[in-house]
């Protein structure tokens, strides 16, 4: 066991006899939960133009700030961008949609349609995202279709209008933009129908969905999708926690049913336990943690640091969420640039100063990148203990096979903690106010890298000395003493029975007939020696 005898690096490390830890974090990777798509935030208009079209970073401090976000090794390896299809509330000058036609005309053939207006900066964006982790994934939401489509003949506010012709064109119109942005060598792995769905605005694009209507647009997008070859997935909702009933009425419809991947959230109203809620009435279906702003209404790095961790990073993985994406990826000391409209107050990722260029990290930029750059897609999310008072924690088995848990400590004071994992443990001192990422390899007693950030800034995403973990039994230890040795090989002779013989032969425990069954196919047999031989101590 470890204890604090201080503040700092030196009071995280200090070993000391046996002591009960404050709090036990027991992890059972043989139970595993949602796989991971990733981690990651939105290259808006606004996000985009600012690190590609104001010219107040120079080539190389443009790669530099990209790296930051997406290089998993120089930066925090975001994996996700949530795109507006056409404009959001953060846009540097003009409103568009990928089909603007004069008031007073349509465009049923979608003739017109076009993503010109994102191949200046937001294509380029995400052609050099995508070129820094290849493992990177987009999903694609609009704020409102073109507005020759809604019953108001404008972006703002208003409905689809109640046409089949239009529903069909609109289910078109995704095809379309899915099909242009895989020509650029950017796949779309998912979209949703619509933006805060319950949100309507006369400032920014916005529209009003119900559920009837969403799930009359997957009737016709599914076999849209379907016939031309697409498997993006198709996500419902996109708003926040407190309206759980509005996905489950979409996924009622038996129709609309087997097209449907999922719902998406927002973190502005209600509790992420929400997204339980959805998943334990449609387990098969996926949930996502599709936007989430930091801003003005938060001021100060530990209220962001900590209530990410907890309710984004932790929280809405530990209720199944595939994806976490907060929203604008990167804005000036403005929160812009942006016209009117929408959001004056959001924050950023990271902050760039539009005269300067400086980059500034901002809050969310340690808490995503606790789990970002450590937890990769293919990730799955594993058992770990509930929360301990204000003591939180998450963990994941990476597709490589090494562990990730992240543990956030929002008491005023430093606790201890005792991680349990296949019968080692590992003791540590959380410090007050803080977010630690521990990552370890596959293995017995296997040493653990350590990442820490603290409310106070004291520590920022860096790398502590590794610790171990101790204790347990090795693979191949039989009889319990700590060691795979010759008394081991005569427990797995005592209980050889061979192939499909599943009752321990006469003097072998039964206790010792399951641990000399290796492979846990329920019998000992030569396959079984074939795992335990390599074990043996030379």
């Amino acid at each position: 066991m470890y204890l604090a005898l201080g503040c700092g690096l030196a009071g995280m490390l200090v070993p000391v006899g046996a002591r009960a830890a404050d709090h036990v974090i027991s992890i059972d990777d043989t139970i595993t939960y949602q796989q991971i798509d990733g981690f990651g935030a939105s290259m808006t208009d606004s996000s985009a133009y600012l690190i590609y079209g104001t010219g107040v970073l120079d080539a190389a401090e443009r790669d530099a700030v990209m790296r930051l976000l997406f290089d998993h090794d120089d930066g925090i390896g975001l994996s996700y961008l949530r795109q507006p299809m056409g404009t959001s509330d953060f846009r540097h000058a003009v409103d568009y949609s990928y089909d603007d036609m004069p008031p007073g005309q349509t465009d049923l053939a979608l003739a017109h349609f076009s993503i010109a207006p994102d191949m200046a900066y937001i294509v380029p964006a995400l052609q050099d995202a995508l070129a820094i982790n290849p493992d990177l994934k987009i999903m694609g939401s609009p704020w409102s279709p073109p507005a020759w489509m809604k019953d108001t003949g404008q972006r703002f506010s208003g409905s689809l209008i109640d046409s089949d012709a239009i529903y069909a064109t609109y289910a078109e119109y995704f095809v379309r933009y899915v099909q242009a942005y895989a020509a650029l060598g950017l796949p779309i792995h998912a979209v949703t129908l619509q933006n805060e769905p319950h949100w309507v605005s006369w400032t920014y694009p916005s529209m009003w969905m119900e559920p009837n209507e969403q799930v009359r647009l997957v009737q016709h997008m599914g076999p849209a999708f379907v016939a031309a070859g697409l498997n993006t997935k198709i996500i419902v909702w996109d708003h926040n926690w407190d309206e759980p009933n509005y996905p489950r009425l979409v996924f009622q419809d038996p129709v609309a049913y087997p097209y449907i991947a999922g719902a998406a959230f927002h973190c502005y109203a209600g509790a992420v336990e929400n997204q339980s809620v959805v998943h334990n009435f449609h387990p098969g279906k996926e949930v996502y943690m599709t936007e989430c702003s930091g801003g003005g209404w938060a001021p100060g790095f530990a209220n962001g640091l900590l209530w990410d961790t907890a309710e984004l990073v932790i929280g809405a993985t530990r209720n199944w969420a595939k994806a976490v994406v907060k929203w604008n990826i990167a804005l000036d000391q403005d929160g812009g640039p942006k016209i009117d409209g929408g959001c004056g107050n959001c924050r950023g990722v990271v902050q760039i100063d539009k005269y300067t260029g400086a980059v500034a990290k901002n809050p969310e930029y340690y808490s995503l990148g606790h789990a970002s750059k450590f937890v990769l897609p293919g990730a799955w999310r594993i058992d770990s203990s509930e929360a301990s008072g204000a003591v939180e924690n998450v963990a994941f088995r990476n597709p490589a096979g090494d562990f990730v848990a992240v543990v956030l400590n929002g008491e005023d004071s430093a606790q201890s903690i005792e991680v349990q994992w296949r019968g080692q443990t590992l003791a540590y001192n959380l410090p007050a106010e803080s977010v630690t990422t521990f990552t370890w390899p596959e293995g017995f007693n296997p040493y653990v890298s350590i990442w820490v950030t603290t409310a106070d800034q004291s520590y920022l995403l860096r790398r502590l000395p590794n610790r171990g973990f101790v204790g347990g039994s090795p693979p191949g230890d039989l009889d319990g003493d700590g060691d795979a040795d010759l008394s081991d090989h005569a427990v797995f002779a005592n209980c050889f029975a061979g192939p499909q013989v599943t009752t321990p032969p006469a003097g072998c425990p039964s206790a010792d007939f399951a641990a000399a069954d290796l492979d846990d196919d329920g019998d000992v047999d030569a396959a079984d020696f074939a795992v335990f031989q390599p074990l043996l101590a030379p």
